[in-house]
């Protein structure tokens, strides 16, 4: 999500209108669930998907005539099984897509903005798309954000009675909403959870385990006491790069949160262990090791014996990643971050 804010604004900075696609309702089985966005340029390319195949082109050509004529539209999609084989996709449902056009305003310039700054720095609020609805088409819209703590960036064009009940929504929801109005309809959508994977050693497995990691949409944080290794020129995509003075203080000034994750890829065991045992005393829902069998047994008998319990070990994933055979940095990276993801997708919410 965090790059498809992003590039919403490197193009209006260029002056450019797009159409952002996002899937707004869905039932049965759709390739999407609600909430999935991506950009259509005027010149037809696009960022990020929204299911691909047939619906995600259909999408596309409509968006890029709108973009022509300025104008917004929802776009019903129905994959019930009389037309899913000839879509060329498995899954059978119906689903809505709104195609949003987007002009570069100041002010939406502004929402943008702002919308990126707070997925990019985990802050909690609702983005807000106000469109009006006649039975034959799609009219204006509007862009709005609501952080958690009241403050709104743009316009909510509703009654009052009907802003309030926006509001309410926005400040208590935590999947995508519509809501119908007399002649509007809102999307309510939640500024997306985003993780932060805290990357503990700067290695070559480290530099693809942080540009496979970003490109799933988790914030990268990569920390180790070696300068010519931690950097910006090695680790373009993270957000945050620290050197450290050593590994023995390597968690200071973090606010490690339960939806984050700790990956330990320093290059020695005597690293991995000092760094582990801080990472056990974190709540981090996610602890990961690299290294062999042998190597963990070492370092979870010599955390035993500093008082650990075998409930703090069981929180660890060690040896790191899926087991795929994994054998260059780049194939442990992605069975490190297919692992990450799993975890992500099945452990219950809070």
């Amino acid at each position: 999500m965090k790059m498809i804010a992003q590039t919403a604004c490197e193009l209006m900075n260029k002056g450019e209108a797009f159409v952002l696609a996002t899937i707004i309702t869905h039932s049965g089985s759709t390739p999407r669930t609600s909430g999935s966005k991506m950009i259509v340029t005027a010149s037809g390319r696009g960022i990020g998907t929204i299911g691909g195949g047939l619906l995600e082109a259909g999408a596309m050509s409509r968006a890029t005539e709108l973009i022509q004529s300025g104008k917004s539209a929802i776009m019903p999609v129905d994959l019930s099984h009389d037309t899913v084989d000839s879509m060329d996709m498995i899954c059978g449902g119906q689903a809505e897509v709104l195609l949003d056009y987007v002009s570069p305003t100041d002010i939406n310039r502004t929402v943008f903005d702002r919308w990126h700054q707070m997925l990019d720095k985990r802050q909690k609020g609702s983005l807000l798309t106000v469109f009006s609805q006649s039975e034959v088409q799609v009219g204006a819209t509007t862009h709005c954000l609501v952080a958690t703590t009241g403050r709104i960036v743009g316009d909510i064009p509703l009654r009052d009675i009907d802003r309030k009940k926006v509001l309410a929504v926005a400040a208590d929801s935590s999947v995508v909403q519509t809501l119908a109005f007399d002649g509007a309809l809102v999307v309510v959508e939640p500024t997306q959870r985003i993780c932060t994977a805290y990357l503990f050693g700067a290695g070559h497995v480290a530099q693809a385990t942080a540009a496979v990691a970003a490109v799933v949409d988790f914030r990268v944080s990569v920390a180790d006491d070696r300068e010519e290794y931690a950097n910006r020129k090695r680790f373009r995509q993270a957000s945050e790069i620290r050197v450290l003075e050593s590994f023995d203080d390597a968690f200071s000034g973090l606010s490690v949160a339960r939806d984050d994750f700790i990956v330990i890829l320093t290059r020695g065991h005597l690293h991995d262990k000092t760094v582990l045992a801080q990472a056990l005393r974190t709540g981090a829902g996610y602890i990961g090791m690299i290294g062999s069998r042998r190597k963990r047994d070492a370092i979870y008998g010599a955390l035993f014996k500093e008082g650990f319990t075998q409930g703090d070990i069981d929180r660890v994933h060690s040896p790191i990643g899926l087991s795929i055979g994994a054998e260059t940095p780049e194939e442990i990276a992605v069975s490190i971050v297919a692992e990450m993801i799993q975890f992500n997708k099945t452990r219950p919410e809070t």
